[in-house]
Parts: structure tokens; sequence; C-alpha cells
């Protein structure tokens, strides 16, 4: 009998182990691909690029984008645990929490005092080479979705 125990206890934590192991990695340096990306409403950068650094929980990015009007570049840091993270973006303040669901990382974004929200869902590909964001903006002006298709450099 004890044995049959020792072995279910292996088993569940083995079962565990796989399950925290599953979530994905973010890190790398990920290139949108504007061809296979859909912008919704809103107009396609000329570029952008995302540089990761994921050690779950902690989470930190760097995004630059380039458009007609120049490039703008921001940093942000966050936590993945569902606690509540504060960025700036320019001068605007961006409330975040980001929760796993599953394999899926899920973002939600308030800024302009709750007026904008965004929510996002993060899915990294088998191969660890495409990472597709689908994003949902809410505001006065009205909602779209993007899915944007990045590529890991």
């Amino acid at each position: 009998m004890r044995k049959i125990i020792a072995l279910a206890g292996l088993i569940v934590t083995s079962a565990w182990i796989a399950f925290a192991q599953s979530k994905p990695d973010f890190s790398g340096t990920w290139k949108l691909n504007i061809a296979k990306s859909n912008f919704g409403a809103l107009p396609a950068p000329d570029s952008a690029t995302l540089k990761i650094e994921h050690n779950d929980p902690a989470f930190k990015m760097i995004s630059v984008t380039v458009t007609s009007s120049g490039e703008r570049s921001y940093e942000l840091a966050f936590t993945t645990d569902g606690k509540e993270c504060t960025n700036w973006v320019g001068n605007v303040e961006v409330k975040s929490v980001l929760r796993w669901e599953g394999t899926t990382l899920v973002m939600e974004h308030k800024a302009a005092g709750g007026e904008v929200t965004l929510k996002d869902q993060w899915v990294l590909s088998e191969d660890g080479k495409t990472l597709t964001l689908t994003r949902h903006w809410s505001g006065s002006q009205g909602e779209t979705t993007q899915t944007l298709v990045h590529e890991k450099q």
C-alpha cells in the first residue's frame, strides 16, 4: 500500500512539474511580420520589434515601432502572477494584469484612467519561432481587433 501511495505521489509531482514547465518562454527579439498580420481598423506600422526578457513571473519588454511620424520606443515591466503592474507609455499611465490561461499569456491593460482597454492573448508556436498576439482594443473611439504575427530573430 505504501508503494502505491508513493507511486501516486510521484505521478502527481511529475505531472505538476510538467505542467509548470509547459508555460512558454517569450524571451528573445521578435520582428513583426506585417504581411502576415491584420491591423483591424488601425494603420500598419512601417516596422515593429519586441525585445523580451522572460523569466516567469518576471516579464520585461522593449517595444520599438516605426511609423511615418517617426520611431517610438518604450520599456515595460510586468509579472505574470495576476498582480497589477503600472508602466508609463510616454505620459500615459498604463495599468496591466498578466496571467496564464494554459499556455496562453493573457494581458489586460487599462490606460487613460480606464477609458482605453486592451486585452492581449500571446501564443507561441510549437517550434518557438512564431509569436501570435491577438489584441482587442476598446475605447470611446470604438473597438477593433488585431492579429500581430512576430517572428523570432
